[in-house]
């Protein structure tokens, strides 16, 4: 896949719970994400620098950029690509780790709100993180992110990760 400036990469973090396997989804934050939840949340990702920063690369810097998180030297499991309805492509990978979501530390980005009230405002690009168990994570991401959940899934149950 060529990297272009359309193209974002992220980590899914994966748990074992008392219930199952549980994934760590990120809420957007900013005025627009406010009151939705369903179909609203998201990995934490975010967009390629350049067209020579690697892929995995990226994913690690935006995961910690967006969670304040330090991201494991682990086994990341590749999860390919999705395109979301903006044309935006998804690269992903979902590795074995824990955190406390209440410790979430995001990096923040300039908005003008309210829109062309000449205000600019600080908002954070994730305002709050959660584990999910796997119904749960599925009702929060947004469609377009859904694959991940099965290829993350297809490989904690079939490669049983060293990590777990």
């Amino acid at each position: 896949m060529a990297k272009t400036q359309r193209v974002s990469a992220g980590l899914l973090m994966c748990r074992r719970g008392d219930g199952g396997w549980e994934f760590l989804l990120a809420h957007p934050g900013g005025p627009y994400f406010v009151r939705k939840d369903h179909g609203a949340w998201t990995l934490p990702k975010g967009l390629v620098d350049s067209a020579e920063e690697e892929l995995l690369d990226a994913a690690r810097r935006e995961f910690v950029e967006e969670t304040g998180f330090a991201t494991p030297d682990v086994h990341y499991e590749p999860l390919g690509h999705v395109a979301q309805k903006s044309g935006k492509r998804v690269q992903a990978w979902a590795f074995v780790g824990d955190c406390d979501p209440g410790l979430l530390v995001s990096n923040t980005f300039e908005l003008e709100w309210p829109p062309r009230s000449g205000k600019l405002q600080a908002v954070p690009e994730i305002d709050r993180a959660s584990f999910f168990d796997l119904r749960t994570a599925r009702l929060k991401l947004i469609e377009a992110q859904l694959p991940f959940l099965d290829r993350a899934l297809l490989w904690l149950t079939t490669d049983t990760p060293s990590d777990a």
